[in-house]
């Protein structure tokens, strides 16, 4: 089979490219593979040659190549803002069909729908039609897009989470490129989780939705490709041990030995015992434990898993095929590995991740200890809602909505519940979002939904809903009697994330679990109770229930699975009438309204580049270790007593919807920034400060908006001051777009994470390293201080100097290729492709 592209003169054949520049394929990671087929077709054989002979080796790569994916996915958050730079291109460009997609963009709607409704028979159509009134003109944009860009294609909501959807319908693994030959299928998505579906052998990873706007206009950006770390698994997964087990078991052993940024491959014995939903748990949580992908290569599992979720046979065989040709099918000896850590799937057993971040993995016993450290002061009551009540149990996310395993685990286990005369709590919010309508079809024919709908555990909606923030309002009388006793109340979920109050704003202690254990924890009604040892309540007849009576073994699960997850489930659903009935004008530019309050055109566009001049500036912020982006931008809702609350109101809005429906408009987003309840700001002091900050020299406390404003007014430059793993979390524009619109030029921290460092360079910010070892509060700063920081020679020798008071010290900007060099340099990515298409720019920031 020739894979050789038409416009090409050299062969894109692996075997054969390996055996003429002498260095051995089968040594060489399968993600490394991949790479090499995307540099042959990109032209270049030399550097190619030089990448194959250093992976084969083992070697870092230490290498710089173009990556043209074959497709973009985008999920509604990302996508609106993305489209509607897009839109604004067109009005620039003097010829506006020249702004185009050059490759096929997947936008599946899945983050606007909200858990409004909950635990009763009439959520899911209570939440489909307030997503519908509220995003209409959302929704109409998008028409809108779809019809005038070319490739655009739009999900329509109702199908299922964006990476659920990705993983059933829209991922080949092998496919066609544009001159017609086969290539693998690569994927660039603007979700951090856009690495699940490494699961099935498609390399990909999330980006900022500038980075994909590049890329969708036809530039493919330079990545320096990191290390390739080896992952061996051995052993087997122990009965009774969830497929969530062993993800969060990994997330903190990977996070312990420092993966971020770098590429994971999963390669040894283990990989057998995964199926294919497993393996896909594993690689969506990539980001949380920092790897930029996590690969398992394609075997038969894989193409088990495309005949199961109903890909025809022809296509399931060209799969096989090319990769065996290429390959890129798992067979033979592990390839060659600079690193290789080992992970003993035998030695996972049954647990959860919290109270705030996804790598705090503890075992079951450990959850009252892991409570009782946010609670120093003691458990408080009022109103009958206590300290450590679990108050929101979600079933949620693509982690885990994607595995038929664990979805079935929980419906057994609610099913023994329910047949023992256990109910849930009336304080506990409970919900029900699987990751596609496939989901619901293989638990009602198995007869477990009606188990799970009579413990509350009511299908809501499809899409990304709790996980993500919109989780809706708490039980009658719950949320007030928070407020009042200013109480640690909790939430679990099923999904990736669990940063304070990324759930709810009330909700301080999030905790990730298995779909089971959601179920579980509910019966419980709080997280002080020890399920090893403790009942999670006590039948009909007065006897304890533990959680081992309830749990569903193996062997029944695997039968389940075997006759209900059929290929007949997973075919598409008809979209919503409601979305069929969405109307939207073609033409060639949009028409914007400068009324709306949902889609704007972006201010940051007028950006006029080069080096930012730092002197007298002041931080805006300063934080400690771990800022996620929902704290830098926050999503959930909107509060009224907030700057953002304050701009809708004052233009009659009465619904305030979500900061991520309202990502359109650039004058909520920024007044968004930095607003998080539970953000720390060093500045006011050490306690939870989000929204506020100190203004200097005045010394007075105001919204950081506010504060911002005054700032700008006055031409004071502005930076942050940050931590370790300063922007970690999900791959968010807006913690990037949001700090530019305020003002914010550089940040200092001792490192970012991956994709938030990109995003910085997308948007003109430098990213600044402070000095190996040494954070800002070590270097003798409070953030109080004025900073000169001396650019002059930064481009050259990578290097400032910083000035602060009587301190002086020296930074590194994490700028990590030419390319982003161009664009952090020409202002950000939309002044950058301005310039590219020779379109005049209006204006200057």
């Amino acid at each position: 089979m020739s894979t050789a592209s038409a416009s090409s003169p050299f062969p894109a054949r692996l075997p054969d490219f390996a055996a003429e520049h002498g260095f051995d394929l089968g040594a060489v990671p399968y993600t490394g593979r991949v790479l090499l087929e995307s540099l042959l077709r990109s032209g270049d054989p030399a550097q190619a040659a030089v990448l194959g002979k250093r992976l084969a080796l083992g070697e870092d790569p230490a290498l710089e190549m173009p990556f043209r994916p074959a497709r973009i996915l985008v999920q509604d958050y990302t996508g609106i803002p993305l489209l509607a730079d897009l839109a604004v291109l067109r009005d620039r460009a003097a010829e506006p069909g020249r702004v185009n997609p050059a490759l096929p963009v997947d936008v599946v709607v899945d983050h606007s729908v909200q858990t409004d409704w909950a635990g009763r028979p009439d959520a899911l159509g209570l939440n489909e039609a307030l997503e519908m009134s509220r995003n209409r003109e959302r929704y109409a944009f998008l028409k809108w897009a779809e019809g005038v860009f070319d490739g655009v294609r739009v999900i329509p909501p109702g199908r299922g989470i964006v990476h659920q959807v990705n993983l059933e319908q829209l991922a080949t693994v092998v496919t066609e490129g544009s001159d017609g030959s086969l290539v693998p299928d690569t994927v660039l998505g603007t979700d951090s989780h856009t690495t699940m579906v490494n699961g099935l052998g498609v390399l990909g990873w999330g980006v900022g939705g500038l980075e994909a706007e590049a890329q969708m206009l036809g530039l493919a950006q330079a990545i320096r490709i990191p290390p390739i770390v080896g992952v061996r698994l051995t052993g087997s997964v122990s009965p009774g041990t969830s497929p969530t087990d062993v993800v969060l078991a990994l997330t903190r052993r990977l996070r312990e030995e420092n993966v971020q940024g770098l590429m994971v491959e999963f390669t040894g014995p283990g990989i057998d015992g995964l199926s294919a939903p497993d393996r896909c748990t594993v690689a969506n949580m990539a980001p949380e434990y920092g790897a930029m992908s996590a690969f398992f290569p394609v075997d038969e599992e894989t193409l088990d898993y495309l005949r199961r979720t109903g890909r025809d046979q022809p296509s399931v065989s060209r799969v096989r095929e090319y990769c065996r040709e290429q390959r890129l099918l798992r067979e033979g000896a592990e390839p060659v590995f600079g690193r290789t850590l080992t992970f003993d799937l035998g030695e996972v057993g049954p647990g959860l991740a919290g109270p705030s971040r996804p790598d705090q993995r503890i075992s079951l016993g450990e959850l009252p200890d892991s409570l009782a450290a946010l609670c120093p002061q003691g458990l408080r009551s009022e109103a009958g809602v206590q300290d450590g009540d679990l108050v929101i149990a979600a079933i949620t996310s693509c982690t885990s909505t994607s595995n038929p395993k664990a979805m079935l685990a929980a419906g057994l286990l609610a099913k023994r519940a329910v047949e023992r005369g256990l109910s849930v709590p009336a304080h506990v919010k409970t919900s029900l979002s699987p990751g596609s309508r496939a989901v619901t079809h293989y638990l009602a024919d198995a007869g477990l939904l009606t188990s799970l709908e009579t413990l509350g555990f009511h299908v809501a909606g499809y899409g990304c809903m709790t996980c993500n923030g919109g989780s809706g309002p708490l039980n009658k009388g719950v949320g007030e009697a928070v407020d009042r006793g200013d109480l640690t109340v909790a939430a679990v979920l099923s999904g990736n994330r669990n940063f304070a109050s990324r759930v709810h704003s009330q909700v301080r202690a999030g905790y990730l679990a298995s779909p089971a254990l959601v179920v579980a924890l509910a019966l419980v009604g709080d997280v002080r109770t020890d399920l090893e040892s403790q009942p999670l309540g006590v039948d009909r007849d007065g006897r304890p229930v533990h959680l081992r009576d309830l749990w569903p073994h193996a062997g029944e699960l695997r039968e389940l699975e075997e006759r209900y997850v059929t290929p007949e489930v997973f075919a598409p659903d008809t979209p919503q009438p409601a979305w069929e009935a969405i109307t939207a004008p073609h033409s060639e530019v949009y028409a914007w309204d400068e009324t709306s309050t949902y889609i704007r055109p972006p201010a940051y566009v007028d950006s006029k580049g080069g080096l930012p001049v730092l002197r007298g500036a002041r931080a805006l912020v300063a934080v400690g270790d771990h800022v996620s982006t929902d704290h830098i931008s926050p999503v959930g809702a909107i509060p009224a007593a907030s700057p953002a609350g304050e701009y809708l109101r004052e233009r009659g809005v009465r619904d305030f919807n979500s900061y991520g429906s309202r990502r359109g408009n650039h004058e909520v987003m920024a007044r968004g920034t930095f607003s998080n309840p539970r953000l720390r700001n060093l500045l006011v002091g050490d306690g939870d400060s989000g929204g506020t900050t100190l203004h200097l020299p005045s010394g007075e406390r105001l919204p950081v908006y506010d504060a911002a404003r005054r700032y700008t007014g006055n031409g004071t430059p502005l930076i942050v001051l940050a931590g370790r793993g300063y922007g970690m979390g999900s791959s968010r524009d807006w913690a990037a777009k949001g700090p530019w619109l305020l003002g914010v030029r550089a940040v200092l921290a001792e490192d970012f994470e991956r994709i938030h460092r990109a995003n910085l360079c997308a948007m003109g910010i430098l990213p600044l390293l402070l000095p190996a070892g040494r954070s800002w509060s070590g270097l003798g700063l409070t953030g109080r201080e004025e900073f000169d920081i001396d650019l002059s020679l930064v481009r050259e020798s990578g290097e400032a100097h910083v000035t602060a008071d009587a301190i002086g010290f020296t930074v590194r900007a994490d700028v990590r290729s030419a390319g982003e060099w161009d664009v952090l340099l020409a202002g950000g990515t939309l002044p950058f492709l301005l310039r590219t298409m020779g379109a005049p720019q209006e204006g200057t920031a």
